[in-house]
């Protein structure tokens, strides 16, 4: 209907050429006298092409204001998908008759495929995006865990390099709600920066479930909860695919190890020539698939046309086999052809640590055997000093232990005025420092609202001279992790020293004293 007014033009003009064209093809004023009835008609002609020619002035003008028109619908059209919340644009690009054709109860709702943006900075142009999908589960959340385990040990530079997309894969507002405030309330600093958003499908997502064929000996309530996987992954790939460069794909109940992002890029830089569909940084079934993201929309195509039909890793290794394995050869050949399409991580840098499953009843004790054991602490070789906290530690992990590298210090609810001390013998040099808290178990036991002090050794007592320029505004250490450089005019140093400016309400982990950042000589 759109294209009406532009194709009556066109007609139009078309018609008024063939008649001008016609009456030209009459005798002018050279040559014999014509008679008078024909003389009339041509005057009549006559009149009829100069009307013709301003007619197709008028239709020329017309034509163009059409056309006109036509682009600024088009521009305007183009100025509101970039105004519509952030991930939006991604199911413009995305071929929607498709997705009708596999899902056609989304045609009933013209915002069915619309993604409820809860929490979110739309940050774009960033080398990974984390996809984690959460359910509503009968027995325990891993989610908050999952979350810290993420961030854990994230420098500032890879924060601002990274975004995690948390799916709420659920239609029930209120429960979407409170996950929203759940995240909100726990990592502030994450959702303010834009590192970290929420998302929930639309009310009309889904379709009926209960109409679902029970394949491969599967239960009913299994069938629905593997299709609504198939949907839910899919729904997170078409969010993320034009928001960075590598999609990850994980769950809601796993944890990392430390230093998973530098390695996760380096080996994505290191394989980024050869033909691979994905990446694998985990052993067990779709957990630390990392895909190119303008590969994202074939991939989920793909999952949308069989979603009814088999499970979300199944229909994966099938991808690989409509691409790569001929029927004419045998099965060692494919396997072959497929594992160039794949690319295998080790150690593994994902664990699977949830105990039951997002299907009710199941019990998930899956364990990724090539994950190693997790390290809980960072050990290095440190400049001679002594030790000493006014903080009480659990069992064994002492301070003295954490400074030889020998364990974490793990100290019992730090109060205002507790502290840290690091006294050197002889005063030396520091160019910088790194203190981390926390560890990959128990990331939330960390030290809050925290300075740290350092003692020139031209000053004798204390207090110690407060390094402003390594603390945040507040004075606490940032995202548990205190770093930076000391002055010059500061050196040598005597000492230096944590303090806790606050009463704690958890216990607090030392992980790390890095003496790398320690350019030391005695003086």
């Amino acid at each position: 209907m759109k294209l009406f007014p532009f194709r009556l033009g066109c007609l139009l003009a078309f018609c008024c050429l063939v008649s001008v064209t016609w009456i030209t093809s009459f005798p002018g004023d050279e040559g014999p006298a014509a008679p008078p009835d024909l003389q009339m008609l041509y005057d009549r002609l006559a009149l009829a092409e100069e009307m013709g020619v301003k007619v197709n002035k008028d239709l020329s003008s017309i034509l163009e204001q059409l056309k006109n028109s036509s682009k600024a619908a088009n521009n305007s059209r183009s100025a509101e998908a970039g105004n519509e919340p952030a991930g939006n644009s991604s199911w413009q690009s995305f071929l929607q008759p498709n997705i009708y054709l596999y899902m056609p109860h989304l045609k009933r709702h013209p915002d069915s495929l619309v993604p409820n943006v809860v929490l979110g900075r739309g940050r774009r142009g960033v080398s990974m995006v984390l996809g984690v999908p959460t359910v509503k589960r009968e027995k325990q959340s891993y989610l908050v865990n999952t979350l810290s385990s993420l961030l854990f040990s994230l420098t500032s530079s890879q924060r601002s390099d990274l975004l995690i997309v948390v799916f709420v894969a659920e239609t029930d507002w209120d429960y979407v709600s409170s996950i929203a405030d759940s995240i909100r309330k726990n990592f502030p600093e994450e959702v303010q920066s834009g590192l970290m958003e929420v998302v929930s499908p639309s009310l009309f997502y889904y379709p009926d479930f209960s109409r679902l064929t029970e394949t491969f000996g599967d239960s009913k309530d299994r069938v629905k909860w593997r299709t609504k996987q198939n949907l839910d992954f899919s729904f997170l790939m078409l969010y993320a695919q034009d928001r960075g460069n590598y999609y990850v794909q994980l769950e809601d109940d796993v944890v990392a190890k430390a230093g998973y992002y530098s390695d996760m890029k380096t080996f994505a830089t290191r394989e980024e020539s050869k033909p691979w569909l994905y990446l694998e940084f985990s052993q067990l079934g779709f957990i630390g698939k990392m895909f190119r993201t303008r590969d994202l929309p074939m991939i989920a195509e793909f999952f949308l046309m069989f979603h009814r039909d088999k499970p979300i890793d199944w229909l994966l290794d099938h991808i690989l086999w409509v691409k790569v394995c001929n029927p004419e050869k045998n099965q060692k050949d494919c396997n072959e052809q497929k594992a160039l399409l794949k690319q295998r991580y080790k150690p593994s840098l994902f664990q699977h640590v949830g105990l039951h499953s997002s299907l009710p009843g199941k019990l998930q004790i899956l364990k990724d055997k090539d994950f190693g054991k997790q390290i809980l602490y960072q050990a290095h070789q440190n400049p001679t000093a002594d030790v000493s906290s006014s903080m009480k530690h659990y069992q064994q992990h002492s301070l003295d232990r954490l400074y030889r590298g020998e364990d974490f210090f793990w100290a019992l609810t730090p109060v205002q005025g507790d502290y840290v001390l690091l006294s050197f013998p002889k005063p030396i040099h520091i160019s910088g420092y790194l203190f981390r808290s926390g560890n990959t178990e128990t990331s939330r036991d960390q030290f809050y609202n925290t300075t740290v002090e350092v003692l020139p050794s031209s000053v004798s007592y204390l207090p110690f001279v407060l390094f402003e320029p390594l603390l945040c505004v507040s004075g606490e250490f940032e995202n548990g992790v205190a770093e930076g450089e000391v002055e010059e005019a500061l050196q040598p140093v005597s000492a230096v020293r944590l303090v806790v400016r606050s009463d704690s309400d958890v216990w607090a982990v030392l992980s790390e004293v890095r003496p790398t950042a320690f350019a030391f000589c005695l003086c």
